[in-house]
């Protein structure tokens, strides 16, 4: 039956006309049209540069991972090596006993190729390949003292004429062990393979962990000079700041920390004098917003104290606190969101400050995963990770004559910035061993923040009024490049609870203040005060933090509020 042409002809679809679109707006569309055009010409930009970094973050991934499939591919190819050389030795041993173990061939005997035997089915050789496998089973015994005992006793008083020692001591033991030493040879084996499949998973843990912290090192941003562009305007580029979306907090007493998870876009915590961390979830979909996951009261054990500082492990799965040396008092806590109950909160042992607050705690953003802490003692400890535990050893203990304020680390070498009450600014070099520079300002310095773009680039809050934020650059000594701020019309004394916070460009600071706005600075902008400032909460702004991937900025307040402000 012959099909109808009409049948595979594809429809037509008409396409409305552009009367056809506007025809309910009247003339005045065309304006707004051009407007919703301008946007999603922006919003695909925007995109693109996005889809641009993600194309290339995951190139990096793909060439760190192909080098690992180079070196395991040699590693395997080692290990097969080496299981072929020791068959062919065990083949060479067990071949031996055979000749030893064989009666004289009747072709040796007579020469006449007729009278040689059938060779022997597989099912009757299995006592010739005994000694070699019981040889290897007992082997790992014989590394320890009792292992050796163990073997001495099973070596029968006279071996058998033509047979090693070796050999015979196999023979002797798989065919009549006593039940005491075949019951000891199993738990010592049973205790071996224990001890290395234990062995194997640290090893495997390990080798994860620092795949981990590789990915973070190839994840970081490329240098770029930002430096140049520092007072090169006369007019800042202002940012357009969406109505914010205001969310209470639900702790009970005034806000201490908010920090946002550097594994995962969505999570962010904050803590309060009321102990409590909460970790909240930020809504993808709308208007911004944040949905609270989990509550965790964090207070220390015995002085009830609430964390003075908060920062999250760099695989986004705990987050560790600071607190005070006095009491003696536990100084550092963590927090394991994989764990549940009263196991959640952990101490760790090590009390290393002597006295007074920690007031900062900070990951260094280094591939060998430590964080820092400073302190009222005027020290700056390292911890490091070692295994389960965190060992910890006093960086400095004398170079700040008082309180350190605030510390970080720079991204391309493992130097400690530490800025103290004692007006003085430190870089220390871990390598070396000492001091690699020292500021000297006229003010107390409150933190310190470097530059996530330009690496020699970092920031300084001081509690000088109208000089608040200062600029340096690591190569040069004792040279501020700029300094703003702003007059607080509330207080004339500068909270050391106000923080800042980077832009990802790394070329605007968010600042929260006494009187209830977020400044924010252009530091292309050549003057010393804000470019802008965004009204946000009814009290102090402790800070504004700005999100790392997302057009948004979180703040908090002594209001008991978080704000989300939506940035374009």
């Amino acid at each position: 039956m012959e099909m109808d042409p009409r049948l595979l002809k594809k429809p037509k679809l008409e396409e409305p006309s552009a009367a056809e679109d506007g025809g309910g707006g009247g003339g005045g569309g065309g304006a707004g049209d051009g407007e919703s055009e301008r946007e999603q010409e922006e919003a695909l930009v925007a995109l693109i540069e996005h889809r641009t970094k993600e194309v290339q973050h995951l190139k990096q991934k793909l060439a760190y991972y192909k080098s690992q499939l180079d070196e395991a591919e040699k590693r395997l190819g080692d290990s097969q090596s080496k299981l072929g050389r020791l068959r062919s030795r065990s083949n060479g041993v067990n071949g031996g006993i055979k000749v030893e173990k064989r009666s004289p061939s009747p072709v040796q005997m007579n020469g006449t190729p007729h009278s040689r035997p059938p060779p022997l089915p597989p099912s009757s050789r299995p006592q010739l390949l005994i000694p070699a496998l019981n040889t290897k089973t007992h082997s790992p015994a014989a590394d320890s003292g009792s292992g050796r005992a163990a073997k001495a006793d099973l070596i029968p008083a006279k071996a058998p004429a033509g047979v090693s020692s070796r050999a015979a001591s196999g023979i002797s033991s798989s065919s009549s062990p006593s039940p005491s030493q075949s019951n000891s040879g199993v738990e010592r084996l049973k205790q071996e393979s224990l001890s290395k499949n234990k062995v194997e998973r640290g090893s495997f843990g390990s080798q994860e962990k620092t795949q981990k912290r590789v990915e973070r090192k190839l994840a970081q941003k490329e240098h770029q000079d930002v430096i140049p562009s520092i007072r090169s305007r006369s007019s800042p580029s202002l940012l357009r700041f969406q109505t914010a979306t205001v969310k209470s907090s639900q702790h009970k007493r005034k806000l201490r920390s908010l920090e946002l998870c550097p594994a995962n876009e969505q999570l962010f915590v904050t803590s309060a004098l009321d102990g409590v961390v909460t970790l909240w979830q930020l809504q993808a979909k709308g208007p911004p917003t944040a949905s609270l996951l989990s509550t965790t009261d964090c207070l220390s054990p015995k002085q009830r104290r609430w964390p003075e500082d908060l920062t999250w492990h760099p695989d986004g799965d705990s987050i560790f606190a600071a607190y005070s040396a006095d009491g003696g008092d536990s100084q550092i806590s963590v927090l394991n969101l994989n764990v549940s109950g009263e196991k959640k909160v952990t101490f760790l042992e090590a009390k290393p400050h002597l006295k007074g607050i920690i007031n900062s705690i900070n990951f260094m953003p280094w591939v060998d995963l430590c964080f820092v802490t400073g302190g009222s003692d005027h020290a700056v400890v390292l911890w490091q990770e070692r295994g389960d535990t965190w060992n910890h050893k006093k960086v400095h203990g004398n170079l700040h004559s008082s309180a350190v304020m605030g510390i970080s680390g720079l991204y391309q070498k493992k130097t400690i910035l530490s800025a103290g009450a004692d007006k003085r600014i430190i870089g220390f070099d871990l390598a070396a061993g000492r001091s690699e520079f020292k500021h000297q300002i006229e003010s107390k310095c409150m933190s310190v923040l470097p530059n996530p773009a330009d690496f020699n680039l970092f920031m300084v809050q001081t509690g000088a009024p109208g000089k608040q934020l200062r600029l340096f650059d690591i190569r040069l000594r004792q040279t501020e490049i700029h300094a703003f701020g702003w007059k607080q019309e509330s207080s004339d004394s500068q909270s050391a609870l106000i923080n800042q916070s980077w832009s990802p460009d790394g070329l605007y600071i968010s600042s929260g203040s006494a009187d209830p706005v977020i400044h924010i600075f252009d530091i292309r902008y050549n003057t010393h005060s804000p470019s802008q400032s965004v009204q946000a909460h009814q009290k102090r702004v402790f800070k504004a933090e700005w999100h790392q991937s997302l057009p948004l900025m979180i703040s908090i307040s002594s209001d008991l509020n978080i704000g989300l402000h939506k940035v374009g």
